[in-house]
C-alpha cells in the first residue's frame, strides 16, 4: 500500500534522508510551517511506516571494510524448509550488510563488506560456502561507489 504523499511530506522526507538529525523546528522552517504541523506529518510518516527509522550513515573504509562485494547465491531446492535455513544462516553473518530474494538464474544477492581479500576468502569458504544449501555463489567486487549508501555496516570491536 502506497501512502498519500503531497509535495510537503516529500520536501521533509527529503530532508530527512539528507540529515535525520534536524529538529522539527528545522524541518518546519524547511517546509514552510510552523512546528506543531511539521511534527504531524513526521509523526504520521512514521505512523503509516514511511518512516521507519532514524540511522547513523557509517562509512565502510573508515571502519576497515576496503572491499566490497557483491554475491549471487543459487541454492539446491526452492521450499520454504531449505529457503528458511538459508535465510537464517544469512542473517547470523554480520558482513552481510544487504540481503535480497531475487529474479533470474540465481535465487539470493548477498552485499558483503570485508577487510581485505584475504579477508573475504576466508568469509566465502568458512561462512558462505557452508550456508545451508549453497549450490553455487558468484562474486563481483565493487570496484567504485558512486550513490548510495549501504545499510548496517558491522562495528568492529575494539
Amino acid at each position: 500500500m502506497q501512502a498519500d504523499l503531497d509535495k510537503t511530506d516529500r520536501l521533509l522526507l527529503q530532508a530527512l534522508q539528507a540529515n535525520a538529525r534536524l529538529t522539527s523546528g528545522e524541518l518546519a522552517q524547511m517546509a514552510h510551517l510552523s512546528q506543531s504541523p511539521a511534527w504531524r506529518r513526521v509523526k504520521r510518516m512514521e505512523d503509516v511506516g514511511v518512516v521507519t527509522g532514524y540511522h547513523a550513515a557509517l562509512d565502510r573504509r573508515a571502519l576497515g571494510y576496503g572491499v566490497m562485494a557483491f554475491v549471487l547465491v543459487g541454492i539446491d531446492h526452492q521450499n520454504e524448509t531449505s529457503s528458511h535455513a538459508f535465510e537464517t544462516g544469512v542473517k547470523g553473518i554480520p558482513e552481510v550488510v544487504m540481503f535480497h530474494a531475487i529474479s533470474g538464474p540465481e535465487d539470493y544477492m548477498l552485499v558483503v563488506v570485508a577487510k581485505d581479500l584475504d579477508s573475504y576468502s576466508h568469509l566465502l569458504q568458512h561462512k558462505l560456502h557452508r550456508l545451508p544449501g549453497v549450490r553455487r555463489v558468484h562474486t563481483h567486487f565493487s570496484l567504485q561507489d558512486f550513490k548510495g549508501q549501504i545499510g548496517n555496516l558491522p562495528v568492529p570491536a575494539a
